[in-house]
């Protein structure tokens, strides 16, 4: 059995996951303390690829990155590279499809974090940026933890756009899912049913990581 698509779809998903949270982060922490009218413009933005079906995030992908189009024939014209149908490229489908399950959740739990923890910070002459990293990044921490295994666990199974960005091809582009599709479409079902428990297998450990997460938060709640 080659075990390559599950190398590829774990390094996929981790440097997607590691992405999601720099840029999501500082975006959600913007957005939560944005003016009301433009919070709600922000969130329709950042939120649309989460209802977008992902064929259609591949599309416009494509039509930005594909070696015809202005940032990817760019690219190709100056560091003579594709920014399509290579692994890596898999990274800018998943970063999309997974950037709101980070987003929305971090910006849930800067919303429910207490100012007056921060404001406490500020009597005693601490900058923004200490009280952000060493106040309300642990007070929020198991939200964010959560958002982060969310966006892995989606990341893992994504399958619309990676195909249309990063193709199929084994040992080089092939993840879990895109795998799945060939060897149903080759009437090799003993295999696809192996990866599929491969795959329900890690989904299941993500959800209880999940859960323990919430029960931690939970507990941490009442504890208060």
């Amino acid at each position: 059995m080659d075990w390559y698509p599950l190398y590829n779809s774990l390094r996929i998903a981790a440097i997607s996951t590691a992405a999601v949270f720099a840029l999501g982060i500082p975006a959600a922490f913007y957005v939560a303390r944005a003016p009301r009218l433009l919070k709600g413009a922000l969130d329709v933005v950042f939120t649309l690829p989460l209802v977008l079906p992902p064929t259609v995030v591949g599309y416009l992908l494509l039509r930005l990155l594909g070696p015809r189009r202005l940032l990817g024939a760019w690219v190709l014209s100056v560091f003579g590279q594709k920014l399509t149908m290579t692994w890596w490229s898999a990274i800018f489908a998943t970063t999309v499809v997974i950037f709101p399950l980070m987003y929305r959740t971090a910006r849930g739990a800067f919303e429910s974090f207490d100012e007056t923890l921060a404001d406490a910070g500020r009597t005693l002459g601490r900058s923004e940026t200490w009280i952000f990293w060493r106040v309300r990044m642990p007070a929020c921490r198991q939200g964010i933890l959560a958002g982060m295994v969310l966006a892995f666990a989606r990341a893992l199974g994504e399958y619309g756009a990676t195909s249309m960005i990063a193709g199929y091809t084994p040992g080089r582009t092939a993840t879990i899912s895109t795998t799945v599709y060939q060897l149903w479409r080759t009437n090799d079902d003993a295999m696809a049913l192996r990866w599929v428990l491969v795959n329900l297998a890690i989904s299941a450990v993500v959800l209880l990581a999940v859960n323990l997460l919430e029960r931690r938060s939970g507990r941490r709640t009442a504890w208060h």
